[in-house]
């Protein structure tokens, strides 16, 4: 497994956001959607990285959109028969150490309620509930999660 960096704007890549979408438009409302697409990821303030097999396949993908006051995870999606290998941890490992390398400590994340195996890998990681945060408003279908990590002086 390798997990680096790279443009969102792949066609193996543009599949797995693309399925992403297909799980789930259709479990919440409209008003309830908060993905972004290809051109948001394309930014300088993004990290978006990329899980390939060994073969070179794309598995799995997330970013974190760095706004001035913590790091964005977002459109973070596993392939289904790649789920349970630990691969979303090392993903979301890999993104947090790059955004910390940018001076970023603290993580927020927006996710759908029915999202229930993403929430429990996420306060595995030490995301804690929290309520809306930058421009989200309370939502029903919402989860809002967040997460600092300390400095340690070396």
């Amino acid at each position: 497994m390798i997990i680096a960096l790279e443009s969102p704007n792949q066609p193996d890549v543009r599949q797995l956001i693309e399925d992403l979408d297909a799980y789930q438009v259709p479990l919440y409302p409209a008003e309830s959607h908060h993905g972004v697409d290809i051109s948001v990821l394309e930014q300088p303030k993004v990290l978006f990285a990329v899980a390939r097999s060994d073969d070179g396949a794309a598995v799995a993908c997330g970013a974190i959109v760095l706004e001035a006051e913590y790091g964005e995870l977002k459109r973070m999606y596993t392939r289904p028969e790649q789920r349970g290998q630990g691969i979303a941890r090392r993903l979301l490992d890999f993104l947090e150490a790059q955004a910390q390398q940018r001076g970023c400590r603290t993580f927020a994340l927006e996710t759908g309620y029915l999202q229930t195996d993403a929430i429990k890998l996420y306060e595995r990681c030490g995301y804690m509930l929290c309520g809306p945060f930058g421009d989200y408003l309370e939502d029903p279908n919402s989860v809002f999660m967040r997460k600092t990590i300390l400095s340690t002086a070396m």
